[in-house]
């Protein structure tokens, strides 16, 4: 996601191309940014309420009759959600809140599982038809049918799903009066600990406790796991998907905030962060103390350690790499967790963006990677879901890996590049920016989105109004008010609030990389424009200033 310098190659637009306001709104952001960043690096953003946790969690104290008290606050919450624009949250609401059903407003099972990967089809049916059943919900049309035997197969799945899967079918073998082996309720109990939320997955440990909310003798795990559950219950009185994701919020912010210009200690302090966070085998996790690695989280820690210094950082590059290595398929795509694990073509492009970082003897893997993401790529352009519910978010990742990439023609990276173009033209809204999908209203993280590919364009473009309507969804604080896009389990959306701002800027930066030097500006080195702030703005300065000291709430670095 990082910005290469020169960029891609390509002649700087006019500096008139772009709306005036665009340097100081990038500062402010930056700032605001800025001021998330704690001592040790890490960038702060838990996760929000969500209404399917919450419900899961209030069905638990119904059943078991335990903490009054935070049960009126989580049916406070839920009451919120009675008449959601959500169909979903409104069904899931009113069932734990014991409110009839809507029968005028039904929820399209179909079009819901649409937005997951097929491959997860049968395992997330079973999911929800899970859910349902622990809510009493009425059967939602479309869930009337057999679950299939692959939506219980364990066979290549990674720790969380075999948990989850397990989870589901223990919930399932109740409801038909059948006792679950012994071998899965063990599984299930041995996620455990008090205090704990293992893998930090609030719906996991929901989950397993519904499971073994049946069985004897599992009195004291529930109250505990009851009790560990309400250790995260949010002011509103929901109940989060996982309890931050940290790690990846940090690595994201890095990029973006290099490429907005941001001092070379910033950078420096989050790649150390990143560093003390890498796992034996080299990948990282999308938090602290999460043993389960992923593409996306290790293929962007590796942008960030080499924008702070590829020589410096070169024993944790080298073990990051070779943990993608082993994970790249036969046809160059990689998955997101597991080796022979289905690939994706977001976790495609975030490997391929990370193996740019290095020398021409990694090409060969970029390579193969721009191969399997062309034989991916759909007529319009976009790719099928990922992580996100925004279509724009995987167009955008290929992209930045594309256009590092030699643009011969009818080549993987041109044709990547040219599909993408006509998709982001033709998707264009009137007021500007984009949407998750074809004809939903504008957001800013889809138009983010949409502008970073858009910045390898050879001329502005739409780029010049999207960028203009990115300004409008801007607050007083410098921070960006946007709809959520990130899934989890696909496809269930939930909300960490510091994306909006991390891609918003992300974003700022790129643009703002593609505009002339100012009249009179020094153009040797850094062929950035530096952007400065506001005097109140704390730890940045322009290239090329005396050394500062740079203060993050207390914590003292000399550059």
């Amino acid at each position: 996601m990082r910005v290469a310098t020169p960029v891609a190659g390509l002649a700087p637009w006019p500096r008139a191309a772009l709306p005036s306001g665009l340097a100081p709104a990038t500062a402010l952001l930056r700032s605001h940014l800025l001021h998330r960043i704690r001592p040790d690096g890490t960038v702060r953003s838990p996760c929000h309420s969500r209404v399917l946790e919450s419900a899961l969690l209030l069905a638990l104290l119904d059943r078991t009759g335990l903490y009054p008290g935070p049960r009126r606050r989580l049916a406070a919450y839920l009451s919120l959600h009675c008449d959601a624009s959500d169909p979903l949250d409104r069904l899931l609401a009113r069932a734990a809140l014991h409110h009839p059903p809507e029968p005028a407003r039904p929820v399209d099972v179909e079009d819901f599982l649409a937005r997951s990967p097929h491959f997860t089809g049968p395992r997330k049916r079973a999911l929800l038809s899970a859910v349902l059943l622990l809510l009493n919900a009425a059967p939602a049309e479309g869930l009337s049918e057999e679950i299939s035997a692959e939506a219980f197969s364990l066979h290549g799945l990674h720790t969380w799903a075999r948990v989850q899967v397990t989870a589901v079918k223990t919930i399932l073998a109740h409801a038909r009066g059948h006792h679950p082996p012994d071998s899965d309720l063990a599984l299930l109990a041995s996620t455990q600990q008090p205090g704990t939320v293992w893998e930090a997955n609030l719906l996991i440990h929901l989950s397993v406790l519904h499971a073994l909310l049946p069985v004897p003798g599992h009195s004291a795990l529930l109250n505990q796991g009851v009790r560990t559950a309400l250790q995260h219950q949010r002011p509103d009185g929901g109940i989060p998907f996982i309890r931050d994701e940290d790690t990846w919020v940090t690595a994201t912010s890095g990029t973006a905030l290099h490429a907005a210009g941001a001092t070379a200690p910033v950078v420096d302090l989050i790649a150390r962060r990143l560093v003390a966070l890498q796992h034996p085998g080299g990948g990282w996790s999308y938090t602290d103390g999460v043993q389960l690695t992923d593409v996306d989280c290790t293929s962007v820690a590796i942008e960030v350690l080499h924008l702070a210094g590829p020589h410096t950082y070169r024993a944790p590059i080298r073990r990051a790499l070779g943990t993608l290595h082993a994970l790249q398929d036969k046809e160059g795509g990689f998955p997101t967790y597991l080796a022979g694990a289905p690939s994706e073509a977001c976790m495609t492009a975030a490997a391929a963006n990370a193996y740019g970082t290095q020398n021409p003897s990694l090409h060969h893997e970029v390579d193969r990677a721009l191969g399997y993401l062309v034989s991916q790529q759909r007529p319009d352009g976009s790719f099928p879901p990922d992580w996100s519910s925004s279509r724009l978010h995987t167009v955008c990742r290929a992209v930045l890996a594309a256009a590092r990439h030699p643009r011969t023609p009818h080549s993987p990276a041109q044709r990547i590049i040219s599909r993408a173009q006509n998709l982001l033209a033709d998707s264009q809204n009137t007021d500007g920016g984009w949407g998750q999908q074809n004809g939903d209203p504008s957001d800013a993280l889809s138009t983010a989105y949409a502008l970073t590919a858009l910045s390898t364009h050879h001329t502005p473009g739409p780029a010049t109004r999207g960028a203009a309507y990115l300004l409008t969804q801007q607050r007083s604080d410098g921070s960006m008010a946007s709809i959520p896009d990130s899934i989890g389990p696909r496809p269930f959306c939930f909300t960490v609030p510091a994306l909006a701002d991390v891609f918003s800027l992300l974003a700022l930066g790129h643009l703002t990389r593609r505009l002339a030097p100012a009249p009179g500006a020094d153009t040797r080195g850094d062929q950035r424009e530096p952007v400065t702030d506001p005097p109140a703005d704390g730890p940045t300065r322009l290239v090329g200033q005396s050394r500062p000291t740079l203060r993050f709430s207390g914590l003292h670095l000399t550059e």
